[in-house]
């Protein structure tokens, strides 16, 4: 696994550092091989056109661009709705092993005014399920799954979300880390590339830690 901390993102100024609130601190964890931390910026989007472009350049398949960077523009569209702090992906000299039909995304959880966000995980044990992850109650795991069409073609979905609360926020704000795995309809729930996944980022997961900002 490589450490997330080794390539630092980019500073960013939060809503909550713009009001003279206390800014959160910021997180790491250990990532499967040849993955690396990125932002959801414009620069970011660009740059990962330029790679892709380039892939497929190599591959003698320029005609897919076109769909690949609609691909691209829509899955910024929607981190960036949803107010995206981070996203995980193979880095750009990544082995061919590196590169897996999974995603993962960090969020933060807002509770409402005045509340914290102890109903949210109550709803979540009762509703969905939600266990600690590896045993942790620092982190509480939930499990779906759905299906999708992308392209014309089903698809079967496993969405994994990793909670824990935000050090020094008194449970108000959560950070969501959201794995999200697709599979040909005909795989089974026990398929083992499914299974070695959902293990892989349990453990990477499982190694989160806190880092205050100076």
């Amino acid at each position: 696994m490589t450490e997330a901390a080794e390539t630092p993102p980019p500073a960013r100024i939060s809503l909550r550092e713009q009001l003279g609130g206390t800014p959160d601190p910021d997180f790491t964890l250990m990532l499967p091989p040849g993955w690396v931390r990125r932002e959801v910026t414009d620069d970011e989007q660009e740059r990962m056109l330029t790679k892709v472009r380039g892939r497929l350049l190599e591959a003698h398949r320029p005609d897919l661009y076109g769909r690949m960077r609609q691909l691209v523009t829509e899955a910024f569209t929607q981190m960036r709705k949803v107010s995206t702090v981070a996203m995980f992906t193979a880095g750009d000299s990544a082995p061919d092993s590196a590169y897996m039909p999974a995603s993962l995304t960090a969020t933060i959880q807002q509770a409402d005014p005045g509340e914290n966000l102890d109903a949210y995980v109550r709803a979540a044990i009762a509703s969905d399920g939600a266990t600690p992850l590896l045993g942790d109650k620092r982190i509480m795991r939930v499990e779906r799954e759905s299906s999708q069409t992308l392209d014309g073609e089903p698809m079967l979905v496993t969405t994994v979300v990793y909670m824990s609360p935000v050090p020094g926020s008194e449970r108000r704000r959560a950070l969501l880390l959201t794995l999200v795995i697709m599979r040909p309809p005909e795989a089974p729930a026990d398929d083992a590339p499914l299974l070695q996944m959902k293990a892989l980022f349990d453990l990477c997961v499982s190694t989160l830690t806190w880092i205050p900002r100076g």
